[in-house]
């Protein structure tokens, strides 16, 4: 039986019966066939040949150190190519040693080596990326980005410096720099996926949700078993209120990954946003049984625990916002204890700090008169514009401004405002409700009603939006529009926004049924003597809400769908304050039909309104 020939045999006896090379340089070009076709051992075998017949052959010392490098023996690579620079200093050389040492994590070192190769090669797009990627392993991203830039002026096509800008913009917050770095990205390669999924989070960053969602879903029609893009479409459809819509990626998400921290995050979140109370509780224990640590699902978790009016154990595990990174960056950290209710304050001096925002500190300084009450003397550090207000209150020796270089008086003991609840171990039935806020000046009171004038019709404080950074001002905040059914109804409206966004500013100035004196509002005593001649305030969940409820004027709060903790659910009235009244958007989530129905008991009101003196 014959049998045809067998290429592959008749090959490798022609190569077991050919001379060797006689050369160095011919060895070198041996061992480098070898290496382009999957064959190192031969390569490396080429190569010690050339080496013993010429010890300083430059081109194979550094394919040697080539050879090491992909077999991760990073000492001896970098051995190999620091002889072959030795002997040549070329910029190949030095680049391959400069990676070598960035992958030993020798990020000082390989910083060196580059430093020398841009210098030696100064128009290399590859060394300025190169040197780039060291700079921004040594966290010094403005020095990478100039790199990369200057790889991309060298060489407009260089993907990966591209790519590098946009990401590095993309941390910066630099959104449109960095979308028009990844537009070129998505020319050249558009079924890139890593691409993808940072472009959506730059359109994310941008506010551009719609397009967010869709670069997610091309990354996800080229990938779909990459949890993470599974996640980021369930983001984007949470920014876009589509709830339902997203929990069921952040589902797809977690069968792909099913310990994944960030989805798991994203999940308790949306079924928050569903008023799945119970269902966001038991993902947040989740996730903290996958990661102990998870500083943000523990706050999370205390959050919805406290919308349910489980203060037991809402303030305690709020306490996890410390470890939260982008919590209250400013806030001061000081060496002396901080007391949480255990040891006794009597005698004490104790400095009770501000650490969120305006309206935390105005409803929560109610504690600050009972802790005098108890022995201490306090020294109070509150927001600018709160210094006038705060500084008579009951028990404050002394009342300073937060964040600002300055030497402090002698404390024993330090207590954050939002704290206070748990210190003094408040529940529902325990809420200090009692007025404490110091009187106002009368004869500010009496310049707000000489400039209100007569009082022969309601006087309508009004406030639409809040803080625009204040993580859920989507939800909280409208636009002035959405109130103008009320300014129809005969009564006299008072703005009190401060820093209007552009458009309102624009109505404001159209419209004269709304009186503006904000630009006299200075702080809030002034705003707080101004609210004091108003007969109601209607505000959404603002500091303004807690200053009016706080003076004990009536006060009506607008709340989303999911309002704010200290809200908690199903209810129209708040323990904190006897005097608001709460009106709550329906699932539909819009607030059209909350000033419907503010509208109509603002008509009840007026209705019963007797016009006279303050």
């Amino acid at each position: 039986m014959s049998r045809e020939p067998n290429p592959a045999a008749q090959s490798a006896r022609t190569d077991q019966g050919a001379q060797p090379p006689a050369t160095p340089a011919e060895l070198y070009q041996a061992a480098l066939g070898h290496l382009r076709e999957g064959r190192p051992l031969d390569a490396q075998l080429c190569c010690q040949q050339a080496l013993a017949i010429d010890t300083d052959h430059a081109d194979t010392l550094h394919l040697m150190g080539l050879l090491s490098l992909q077999s991760g023996q990073h000492d001896h690579a970098v051995e190999w190519l620091s002889r072959a620079i030795r002997k040549d200093p070329r910029t190949e050389y030095l680049s391959t040693l400069g990676i070598t040492l960035k992958q030993a994590g020798r990020i000082g070192e390989a910083l060196k080596v580059f430093d020398k190769a841009v210098a030696l090669k100064p128009d290399d797009a590859e060394l300025w990326k190169h040197l780039g990627g060291v700079l921004l392993a040594l966290d010094r991203s403005a020095e990478a980005l100039l790199s990369y830039q200057h790889a991309l002026h060298l060489d407009p096509d260089n993907f990966d410096a591209a790519y590098q800008s946009g990401l590095i913009l993309h941390q910066m917050e630099r959104f449109e720099g960095a979308l028009a770095q990844l537009d070129g990205c998505v020319a050249r390669r558009g079924d890139h996926v890593p691409t993808l999924q940072l472009r959506a989070r730059v359109l994310r960053g941008l506010k551009r949700f719609d397009e967010c969602l869709a670069h997610n879903l091309r990354a996800y029609a080229i990938d779909p078993a990459d949890p993470f893009t599974c996640n980021n479409i369930g983001d984007a459809l949470l920014w876009l209120g589509r709830y339902d819509e997203g929990l069921a990626w952040f589902d797809k998400a977690l069968v792909l990954q099913p310990d994944n921290a960030d989805v798991l995050l994203n999940q308790g979140y949306a079924l928050l946003q569903l008023h799945r109370f119970d269902e966001a509780i038991e993902t947040y224990e989740r996730l903290i049984s996958v990661d102990p640590d998870h500083a943000r699902g523990r706050w999370q978790w205390a959050h919805v625990q406290l919308l349910k009016g489980n203060f037991e154990y809402g303030w305690a595990a709020r306490e996890a916002r410390w470890k939260v990174a982008d919590f209250s960056p400013d806030c001061p950290r000081f060496a002396q204890a901080k007391w949480l209710g255990k040891e006794t304050v009597d005698g004490k001096t104790i400095l009770v700090y501000a650490d969120e925002g305006l309206g935390d500190t105005i409803q929560f300084a109610r504690y600050v008169p009972l802790l005098a009450e108890r022995g201490a003397r306090v020294i109070l550090l509150v927001q600018d514009p709160l210094v006038p207000l705060l500084s008579g209150l009951a028990g404050v020796c002394e009342c300073l401004p937060c964040y600002r270089d300055q030497l402090l008086p002698p404390f024993d003991l330090h207590c954050p405002v939002m704290s206070l609840p748990l210190a003094f171990g408040t529940r529902l039935e325990t809420i200090p409700r009692e007025n404490y806020l110091p009187l106002l000046p009368a004869e500010r009171i009496a310049a707000w009603r000489d400039r209100l004038g007569p009082r022969n019709r309601l006087r309508v404080g009004l406030v639409w939006s809040g803080n625009p950074k204040q993580g859920d001002d989507r939800n909280r905040s409208t636009r002035l529009a959405t109130l103008a059914p009320l300014l129809g109804c005969d009564a006299t409206f008072v703005s009190l926004q401060k820093d209007p966004r552009p458009g309102d500013r624009a109505m404001l100035r159209e419209r004269t049924d709304i009186i503006d004196l904000t630009a006299e509002l200075t702080d809030f005593v002034e705003t707080a003597a101004l609210v004091s001649c108003l007969d109601l305030v209607i505000t959404v969940c603002t500091s303004v809400a807690h200053l009016a409820a706080t003076l004990g004027r009536p006060t009506w709060v607008m709340l989303p769908f999911v309002g704010d903790w200290r809200w908690l659910t199903n209810r129209d009235d708040s323990p904190w304050y006897p005097g608001v009244r709460l009106f709550r958007q329906d699932v539909a989530r819009d607030y059209a039909t909350v000033v419907e129905r503010v509208r109509a008991e603002l008509a009840g009101t007026i209705a019963a309104f007797m016009p006279g003196k303050d």
